[in-house]
């Protein structure tokens, strides 16, 4: 199932998407009773990000063609960090880049999002945890990384585009996972490429943090990550989840 969060009517509303010989179709969804009516076209409603998180754990340097693009050494564990509620978007809204930030990068994604409270999970029960799974860009301003500032780096406003919804049905193995600026590929590898499991980052990540329904868990990036600028378009393509697309816009 693709569940979503949209606007149509001046309205927040949460909806699945049916695919049907006329088009895909959004259905008003009721997490007790299911689908219900249908609202329209896919295209007449517009999406916002498919979850509202209070926490957003993430995990560097996961993709074995990252750590040999950069020679950087084998990790013993996941590496966490943290980025803000603040920094959530949805599909097609820009991402601002801030004046005086000379590098700002992309990072292609598969996010995992809770769907109950998981605490000191194990790595056998971890997937009973998940909702599903949407696409991500983990913006990242590189200079204020570079400069030690790594909560302003990964955090600023618009720093976390989410979408276009949660596929809830779907084994997380070996997924082609690539990034498109504008209509060139610049990252393409799959999730089989991923040094930690998405079962082994969550045992890692519940031993610290509690996650609750519809926090998110971002699993890494792999080579290829890039500056993008005012302008530019960046798509995160997600096999069996679809495309997350953002506009880059300078931030007034």
């Amino acid at each position: 199932m693709r569940l979503i969060r949209f606007t149509t009517e001046g309205h927040d509303r949460t909806g699945c998407v049916e695919s049907t010989s006329d088009g895909d179709l959004v259905r008003a969804y009721d997490p007790v009773t299911g689908p219900g009516a249908v609202v329209g076209p896919l295209d007449g409603v517009r999406l916002l990000a498919p979850c509202d998180p209070r926490t957003i754990v993430c995990v560097g340097s996961n993709y074995a063609c990252q750590l040999k693009e950069k020679g950087r050494p084998w990790p013993e564990r996941p590496h966490l960090f943290l980025k803000a509620p603040n920094a959530v978007i949805g599909p097609g809204q820009p991402i601002l880049h801030p004046p005086g930030v000379e590098r700002l990068e992309y990072e292609g994604e598969l996010a995992v999002v809770i769907g109950k409270t998981a605490r000191n999970l194990t790595v056998e029960n971890a997937t009973e945890h998940i909702f599903g799974y949407t696409c991500a860009n983990d913006v990242t301003a590189h200079d204020w990384r570079a400069d030690g500032q790594w909560a302003r780096a990964k955090s600023a406003d618009t720093f976390c585009p989410l979408g276009p919804w949660i596929t809830t049905d779907l084994e997380n193995g070996d997924l082609k996972v690539t990034t498109r600026l504008h209509e060139r590929t610049v990252q393409r590898s799959t999730t089989g490429e991923m040094i930690f499991s998405v079962p082994r980052i969550l045992a890692w990540v519940t031993r610290w943090f509690t996650l609750r329904p519809g926090d998110v868990v971002l699993t890494g990036s792999p080579a290829g990550v890039g500056p993008m600028k005012p302008g530019d378009e960046v798509t995160v393509a997600i096999e069996g989840i679809g495309e997350l697309t953002n506009p880059v816009h300078a931030r007034e």
